[in-house]
């Protein structure tokens, strides 16, 4: 206020005094006030017409007002006032620069440079503005004279890093952005930059402390807070996500991003309803986002919403198409693209897209090519002599995996076999984890460390196979296989359809679900086992829910005890409007019948219900239950006269559990993998001519006449239980012997220096299961 007061008086006594009008200017300059600050500095202009730093701070406010055009005319008047005027060039190279004028910012900038050597800041700003031009080499050279000059300047550090990590060197982009953080704790950026680099080496818990810096600097960061709540996602702390979601939501109502990712939290939390709001609201703010196209499709499948539904896959298949031509990730995740009714080709250019995206990620690692073992024979010599496998899988644990494979990884014949478990995810304290642990020869958590380390810990190891059971479920790091720690690369069990990986040799699965006529639409190399692919732990684990002293009473479930009980325990996204049509058909046609269903999810019910009843069913055919814990699901399962699959994506861990509980039922297999796995698992049994269909309309008929046919359906029922405890299926020794073929037949292969390629396994021990 003091020298408010001095220039007012100064003014007052000689009103043409122009250095106090400019004074004066800059006081309201500096307080905010651009319009009186504007209105002096013209005065004192006016006053004196050469007058070069008057200029300079009008041209300021002329930009800060957003009047480029007028600040580049006072720069240029101060410059011309003063030819060595390296600040009026460096302002005019920056308003050059806004308005994407490239080249006039690069050659003002250098003027300015000219004019002063030691100008930190246009240096800085030259290497903005060739990286934009994209002449990096030269921009790097900039950011290092700046830094040259002053070692500790915190954006041209940063700008370092963001180009290397552009260039995936991500070692030098993290200490670049650390070195920033030495110098100043007042930026944002360095934190979030490190903090994505942290989450995509798989480090969260540094992700997430460098996220809590840059909201400790800026609270009312949103998109600060959607990325931790997308960290806190990933790591399956959902709650926390919502509420970072919502936050930023809060501060930012029209982020379309935070409602999408605020809806697929809703969706994991099961709160489908929610999600599907949160989706549309996306899709209102921004009409032109695929993610939230899609995966509101997914979440209304998931609730059997099928309002519109061929014109949503019409419309995602177009999203699909598009996004792979331009090489963009597609916004459909593989694991969805299994159950939708496209093209098996474009299920394939999908997982080859994963795939892809997966080798960039391991490539910021920038880890060199790993040594892997000699290709020698076991037992030869310079050979190992036990085979060395590798299991990878985020899902040792209270997972459908671990409860059906439970007793395979203890099972390997030791003699000639050596595993070694690699847990993706901490120990959940479960039966199942321990048993694992307990059983394999190696167990070693893996869970925190990063990808990379674990890639080096697999190589050390000189695992010969490596097996991915994840593929693309949750909790899977196919980066660790895109770095190719060994020799062998298979995929197995977790994922039903092929990874698209070039890093990826074999997939092993069987002569029915995978024939070599549909080999067009795998990636990898097919291995056929024998009888079934697919792998249960249930003579070990379930023998209990055979007994027939502990079965349940259809009383227990609310089901009716006279009436014919169809049932469907599928996951509810499996089914869609043609086959749902057909059951109630059947209701229809077979008197005195229901459809018993699981809440898979709950929200789904009302639907499904609705549908029904406009098909013409009574409202007490449906009939829903909850899940419930393995045991008693197998157990209540024999409840029910027949099983009813749903054609566009089998019963897999459902249909082994079903089979088991002694109950048949009625598949029909189209092309895709996940399609057919129901139709081997009841060829597995011996009965498969009686349960597998080839048409929709043999479905229908199929179930109308074993339910009008009683003694038949008996017979087929009594068959099953029979074979139970002799058959294939459910002979997981057996299916390890012939698993282990499989894995030695690969290991010849490769040592007779033969590339990988599709073969049948045979049980025949002269062959396997070491080249003698």
């Amino acid at each position: 206020m003091m020298a408010y007061s001095c220039y007012l008086e100064a003014l007052r006594i000689q009103p043409t005094f122009a250095i106090a009008w400019s004074n004066l200017a800059g006081l309201f300059m500096e307080s905010g006030d651009l319009n009186r600050a504007l209105q002096y500095y013209k005065e004192a202009v006016k006053l004196k017409p050469q007058f070069p730093d008057a200029y300079l701070n009008l041209g300021n406010v002329y930009k800060a007002l957003g009047m480029p055009q007028e600040a580049i005319v006072c720069y240029q008047r101060a410059i011309q006032m003063r030819p060595n005027y390296a600040i009026a060039y460096g302002n005019l190279a920056s308003t050059y620069y806004e308005q994407s004028q490239l080249d006039m910012a690069i050659l003002h900038y250098k003027q300015a440079i000219t004019c002063d050597p030691r100008f930190l800041e246009a240096y800085n700003n030259l290497g903005n503005a060739l990286k934009e031009f994209g002449r990096v080499e030269e921009a790097i050279q900039c950011y290092n004279q700046c830094l040259a000059l002053q070692p500790s300047h915190p954006q041209a550090l940063t700008n370092l890093g963001n180009i290397y990590m552009e260039w995936n060197m991500v070692p030098a982009a993290a200490s670049y952005y650390k070195a920033t953080l030495r110098v100043t704790t007042g930026l944002s950026a360095p934190f979030n930059n490190l903090a994505i680099i942290y989450k995509q080496q798989g480090n969260y818990a540094d992700a997430i402390s460098c996220y809590n810096e840059v909201l400790r600097i800026d609270p009312l960061a949103a998109d600060g807070l959607v990325n931790r709540g997308n960290t806190y996602k990933e790591i399956g702390r959902v709650s926390e996500a919502i509420q970072d979601y919502i936050r930023a939501i809060n501060i930012r109502p029209t982020m379309a991003e935070a409602h999408a990712n605020l809806a697929s939290a809703y969706k994991d939390s099961g709160l489908v309803e929610a999600a599907i709001k949160s989706y549309k609201q996306a899709l209102h703010l921004r009409p032109e986002f695929p993610e939230a196209t899609c995966n509101l499709l997914h979440t209304l499948q998931c609730v059997c919403n099928w309002e519109d539904r061929d014109k949503m896959f019409a419309e995602v298949e177009g999203i699909i198409k598009r996004q792979i031509n331009m090489s963009v990730l597609p916004s459909v995740q593989p694991f969805h693209a299994i159950a939708y009714p496209i093209d098996p080709l474009l299920a394939l250019e999908i997982s080859r897209s994963y795939a892809s995206h997966c080798l960039k990620i391991a490539s910021r690692f920038s880890l060199p090519s790993f040594n892997h073992p000699s290709p020698v024979p076991i037992k030869r010599n310079g050979g190992f002599e036990r085979l060395r496998i590798g299991y990878v899988s985020s899902d040792f644990g209270n997972h459908p995996l671990s409860h059906l494979m439970g007793s395979v990884f203890g099972m390997h014949n030791r003699e000639h076999v050596e595993v070694f478990c690699y847990a993706l995810s901490p120990n959940d304290n479960t039966e199942w984890r321990q048993r694992i642990q307990f059983e394999a020869e190696h167990f070693v958590d893996v869970s925190a460390m990063t990808s990379d380390v674990i890639a080096k810990m697999i190589n050390e190891d000189k695992i010969q196979i490596l097996i991915n059971l994840n593929g693309y479920t949750k909790g899977a790091r196919n980066e660790i296989f895109a770095m190719q720690p060994a020799p062998i690369q298979v995929s197995y069990m977790g994922f039903p359809g092929t990874t698209g990986a070039t890093y990826i040799d074999y997939l092993v699965t069987d002569e029915f679900v995978s024939p070599l006529r549909y080999a067009h639409i795998y990636s990898e190399k097919i291995v056929h086992l024998p009888h079934c692919y697919f792998v249960n732990d249930y003579k070990q684990k379930n023998l209990d829910a055979l007994d027939s002293n502990c079965q349940h009473k259809r009383s227990d479930y609310g089901l009716p005890e006279g009436k014919f009980i169809f049932a469907c325990f599928n996951q509810l996204y499996k089914m869609d409007p043609e086959i749902f049509n057909t059951w109630c058909n059947i209701l229809k046609r077979v008197p005195n019948s229901a459809l018993w269903l699981l809440r898979f999810p709950a929200a789904g019910e009302m639907r499904l219900r609705a549908y029904a009843v406009a098909q013409g069913v009574q409202p007490e055919q449906i009939i829903f239950t909850d899940v419930a814990m393995k045991n008693e699901h197998i157990r209540r399962s024999a409840l029910a006269d027949l099983f009813l699959d749903t054609p566009l994506c089998n019963a897999h861990t459902t249909g082994t559990d079903i089979l088991w509980a002694g109950l048949p039922m009625i598949t029909l297999p189209l092309e895709k993998m996940a399609t057919r796995v129901a139709g081997s698992l009841c060829l597995a049994t011996g009965l498969g001519d009686e349960m597998i269909v080839s048409s929709m309309k043999e479905y229908e008929e199929k179930a109308v006449t074993l339910a009008l046919n009683r003694p038949k359906l008996q017979a087929l029922t009594n068959k099953l239980k029979a074979v139970r405890m002799t058959c294939p299926l459910f002979d997981t020794a057996r299916w390890v012997r012939n698993l282990e073929r499989s894995y030695f037949k690969m290991w010849n292969l490769h040592c007779s220096g033969q590339r990988p390629q599709h073969f049948k396994v045979t049980e025949n021990n002269l062959e396997y299961p070491f080249d003698r």
